[in-house]
């Protein structure tokens, strides 16, 4: 990620509303994670795809804006016996979070339902949802609660699950990893202080430095 790559990205998204659509997004996380009662951020991605970038960018967030429920835990399917104990967490931490937890759920591709089971448990218990899939919206108009596409079988249910959810598809041109990026970042800021593109702008000079992976 470079200055130049961010600053044509701001350009080429200014009058979209998709810039906005992230810096709402981002700001629903940060509302979770810092409200009264808030418990811990559980990150958790599907079989095929787990988030290690994002988990640490918003580890790397949590430490600059002195916002420490930023940093999750990451959730995978089948974490190794050898795995370190901040990566042995598996989906069983799902059916435990209740209410005061925030679910982080990223999917560039279908869900999958033993994953979908575990976070409608979570939604049971009172866990706050949040989704950022690979999906295109097909209907924006609908109170943001974007629906799935046809041939994307377990994005739509994960939709019907999230309280809240940013659809990729969007600025489908972008890679994937661009919007997880993005989102951290925003999420770093406090919420309604500065404007998407102005935060945007600020990000140019921050996605340059490469997090720091080393728990990851």
């Amino acid at each position: 990620m470079d200055a130049v790559r961010v600053s044509a990205l701001r350009e080429r998204l200014a009058g979209t509303g998709w810039l906005e659509a992230v810096g709402g997004f981002a700001g629903s996380l940060r509302r979770s994670v810092e409200r009264r009662g808030a418990g811990e951020l559980l990150l958790v991605g599907t079989e095929a795809y787990e988030p290690w970038h994002l988990a640490a960018h918003l580890e790397d967030e949590a430490a600059w804006s002195a916002v420490p429920r930023l940093a999750p835990t990451l959730l995978r399917h089948r974490p190794p016996a050898t795995a370190p104990t901040h990566l042995a967490h598996d989906l069983r931490r799902l059916a435990e979070a209740g209410r005061g937890a925030t679910v982080l759920v990223v999917a560039p591709a279908a869900a999958g339902a033993p994953l979908l089971e575990r976070v409608q448990d979570a939604r049971r218990h009172g866990a706050t949802v949040l989704a950022l899939d690979g999906a295109d919206p097909v209907d924006p108009s609908t109170d943001g609660d974007l629906a799935g596409p046809t041939g994307l079988a377990g994005l739509a249910d994960l939709a019907g699950l999230a309280h809240e959810r940013l659809a990729v598809g969007t600025a489908a041109e972008e890679p994937f990893d661009l919007a997880q990026h993005l989102v951290s970042a925003a999420a770093g800021q406090p919420v309604g202080r500065r404007s998407a593109l102005d935060r945007l702008a600020e990000l140019a000079g921050r996605l340059t430095s490469v997090p720091s992976l080393s728990r990851w």
